[in-house]
């Protein structure tokens, strides 16, 4: 029997295309091949994850960014040189030179040299404290120099460059600029509308932005003084950050003579071979279709593409979708489609809220039938509905305004993501189309998140896919007939609600009781908390007790939310944002004597800023003695009930809300539920108190209240649904009462009650049914349970005063309980704002 000859592959590049090519040869290679791989990366690590580069200014490692660990490659018989290009081919003998003098020969060579960043010439760029943002090592160098660097600019305005902005903010310099030659922010992805919104948003961390700037020299001397522009204009920095752009790394193609482009980049073909058959170019050193793409996604499909071809089988590279979602420095961006197609070609549907620093824009055909681009900025929950609708050109809703407002009846705009075809892209970073879960779901029984994760790789990326996949491993099963349980995890064989019953019934009190009874193993992050919660909402005892506190999510834990820099927040409860000035002098004085920053809340409240961990019993129990008491700001409970002046001094006025804010406040303060709850009061149908966006609100009329459920105000906008009219206070209470009893009782963990309503099968028509008119028969019950809940609150911040116990965990450390010495402020604004040293 013959022997089969061994394939030679060598990759020139071990970045993440690089990378993922191995991986994929390594999953798809059959029994009849038979490939060995050699692998020459430039930098002195393995391949890891650029594009959450910025995570390494937030703490993470370059072992956390480690795509696989070097073991990787020997297991699976890859060798691999590091810190050694090539830097010749030799193609009529089929071999490779690197600098270190290994000489390897190949069978097929593919080319992943990917790019370098542009750096434009500008005089001065070679001076010292001018850097790029490509590898781990430029930003060691970046903050290394940072240090003893004050004022930091960014050249650039497009991804990277934000990116690389975020990174100065992280490293606390006193002043960070962006400067673009363009007229807006990421003139490729966004409009006008989109980039002012995004600036706003950017300008309110305190990142200043300058447009429209042609740099003409960097001045200094040996070292960056400043940036001198075209207009006159000059800015006056000592650290300097380029991220114009990258370009091609094509010099190795030049020197074996292959074909490039004039402006950059491996000209290839549809199976990206280049002008040799046996070289391929993947990634972003490929120009495939006359485009560089520099998204990552394209890349992992060239990928795909030539390890197909190279086992035998037939793949075309086409022309790849440039839609894209990226989270810049906390703020959602997406865009899809054809994002600036303009009227009269289509119908524009804009949607705008300045005050929460939100911008959607839908682009639909004439006919108002297909969904043909859109641009998500503030606020992108909606992206792969919205990517796979125009992709798919599925016929739109009535009301196409539904897409980004969400639907006014109580349901989900459009039919969801089982009304895709086949081909439908879900998981673009691995090339997973719905046909291929629904595939792993129905046909080979992997019918989980991970088992999925670990079959087809779907989810593994950015996983702004999963809740799409999570939709269809519950749809297809759905279509077989099978029941879906919505178990918690793992180590919980229940649902919430079937768990919380089962908690409540047996009399349960403490997580390890709830695990032995009900669950098995040592329990996770996903159900610790959630354990936490129902213990909370069926008892109302100190979360802190027992063994309650090791399950709580870190910022229950301290009963204070923690906040950048280590330090935490203190938000005394306010009820209605009625206080006195007594008060009032009372908080300035605790802000002043313990350094914190001040700042009104949207919810009518005061939030002390800075606060060390030591000293937080210290400043509850100031606080305490003046008639404060925790705000809940930090827990999944009721956080404000906000209210306007009512009768009480507004002409307007028919009502006294504040009195009536104040009241259910006070009735609900602490009430544990599976998201935070937001209320409001309003004394006329003004309005003024924002009743209708929160997640229960209260309008005033002649004869009475009006009540609202089910709003939410938050980055998805929502309005709440009328259940009530015109009834009296004590009537309005003992419906809020089953209606948030209801709530606690039925809803999944970590969902807001307007997520809940849409959810529910029969919307607001049947929530009516059950608070209203009692046809289930468990008001009474809902009513009582209520009721025992506010019998047995008390405050936590007081318990841990009083209690020496609970006092002690609150200390940096066991045996060194003193201030952090690393954390120090700096005067913005007159204030005092944290400020992370190195």
């Amino acid at each position: 029997m013959e022997t089969q000859k061994t394939v030679q592959i060598v990759v020139v590049g071990n970045g993440m295309v690089g990378y993922k090519f191995c991986e994929k040869l390594l999953a798809k290679q059959k029994n009849n091949h038979d490939f060995a791989i050699t692998v020459f990366g430039e930098e002195p690590r393995v391949a890891y994850d650029r594009v959450h580069l910025s995570a390494f200014f937030a703490g993470k490692t370059a072992d956390d960014l480690t795509l696989a660990p070097a073991d990787w490659y020997t297991e699976n018989g890859i060798r691999l040189f590091l810190s050694d290009p090539v830097v010749d081919i030799d193609r009529e003998e089929k071999l490779v030179r690197s600098h270190h003098g290994h000489v390897v020969h190949y069978d097929y060579l593919v080319m992943a040299t990917g790019s370098g960043a542009f750096v434009p010439s500008i005089p001065g760029v070679e001076k010292d404290g001018v850097f790029v943002y490509r590898t781990i090592e430029d930003l060691e160098l970046i903050l290394s120099y940072a240090k003893k660097a004050k004022k930091g600019a960014v050249l650039g305005g497009g991804l990277l460059g934000l990116e690389a902005a975020k990174a100065l903010l992280d490293l606390g310099l006193q002043e960070a600029h962006v400067v673009e030659f363009a007229p807006r922010l990421m003139p490729r992805q966004i409009d006008d509308a989109g980039s002012r919104m995004l600036q706003s948003q950017l300008e309110s961390l305190g990142l200043n932005i300058h447009l429209g700037k042609s740099t003409q020299e960097i001045k200094g001397g040996d070292c960056i003084e400043g940036m001198q522009f075209a207009d006159n204009s000059f800015l006056d920095v000592d650290m300097l950050v380029i991220s114009a752009g990258i370009r091609p790394r094509d010099e190795l193609a030049k020197i074996a003579s292959l074909e490039t482009h004039p402006r950059g980049g491996i000209i290839v073909d549809d199976q990206l071979r280049t002008s040799d058959p046996h070289i391929f170019a993947i990634g972003e050193c490929a120009l495939a279709h006359h485009m560089i793409y520099g998204l990552i996604a394209p890349g992992y499909e060239m990928a795909d593409v030539v390890v197909t071809n190279l086992i035998g089988g037939e793949k075309s590279f086409s022309p790849f979708d440039m839609s894209t979602k990226l989270k810049l420095i906390g703020t959602d961006v997406a865009s899809f489609g054809d994002p600036f197609i303009e009227e009269p070609a289509c119908r524009t549907i804009r949607y705008e809220n300045k005050a929460k620093g939100v911008y959607k824009r839908i682009n639909v055909s004439e006919d108002g039938k297909q969904l043909l681009g859109g641009i998500l900025v503030g606020d992108a929950d909606q992206y792969n509905m919205l990517l796979q609708t125009c992709k798919s050109k599925t016929i739109l809703p009535p009301d196409s305004e539904d897409l980004i407002l969400g639907s006014r009846g109580g349901e989900e705009a459009g039919a969801g993501v089982m009304s895709f075809p086949d081909d439908a892209l879900i998981c673009s970073c691995e090339a997973v189309t719905k046909g291929m879960l629904c595939h792993e779901v129905g046909e080979n029984g992997h019918t989980t998140i991970d088992a999925i994760k670990k079959c087809c790789k779907a989810g593994t990326g950015c996983g702004g896919c999963l809740p799409m996949v999570k939709d269809i491993i519950q749809g297809v099963l759905k279509e077989k007939g099978v029941y879906v349980r919505n178990v918690i995890c793992e180590h919980f064989d229940h649902s919430r609600q079937e768990l919380l019953d089962l908690v409540k019934m047996n009399g349960i009190r403490t997580y390890n009781g709830v695990l032995d009874h009900f669950g098995h193993g040592d329990g996770c992050e996903t159900c610790k908390p959630l354990v936490g919660s129902i213990l909370a909402s069926l008892w109302n005892e100190n979360i802190l007790e027992k063994d309650r506190a090791t399950i709580q999510d870190s910022n229950d834990r301290y009963l204070a939310n923690i906040q950048k820099g280590g330090t935490y927040s203190v938000v005394p409860r306010i009820p209605g944002g009625e206080i006195t000035p007594e008060k009032l002098i009372v908080i300035g004085q605790v802000a002043q004597k313990y350094g914190m920053y001040t700042k009104i809340t949207g919810g009518q409240r005061i939030d002390l800023f800075g606060a060390h961990l030591n000293d937080l019993p210290d400043i509850w129990e100031e606080l305490i003695n003046a008639g404060f008491e925790s705000g809940h700001a930090y827990g999944k409970s009721l956080r404000t009930v906000k209210s306007c002046v009512g009768s009480t001094w507004c002409r307007f006025g028919v009502q006294d809300s504040v009195s009536f804010a104040i009241e259910v406040e006070d009735r609900y303060k602490g009430l544990r539920s599976p998201h935070k709850l937001k209320s409001a009061v309003s004394g006329c149908v003004r309005e003024c108190a924002e009743a209708q966006s929160k997640d229960f609100g209260i309008i005033a009329t002649e004869k009475g209240w009006n009540l609202y459920v089910c709003g939410n105000g938050g980055s998805k906008p929502q309005h709440a649904q009328l259940i009530a009219t015109d009834v009296d206070s004590a009537t309005c209470l003992k419906l809020i009462d089953r209606f948030l009893m209801f709530y606690i009782k039925t809803a999944d963990p970590l969902t807001r009650t307007a997520t809940w309503l849409n959810k529910m099968e029969g919307g607001i028509n049947y929530l009516k049914a059950v608070v209203v008119d009692d046809v289930l028969g468990i008001a009474d019950q809902l009513e009582v349970e209520m009721q025992a809940l506010i019998d047995v609150y008390k405050c936590e911040w007081k318990e841990v005063v009083e209690n020496p116990e609970l006092r002690k965990r609150f200390s940096h450390f066991v045996n060194a309980p003193v201030k952090d010495p690393t954390v120090q402020f700096e005067t913005m604004r007159d204030q005092k704002r944290v400020k992370e040293w190195a």
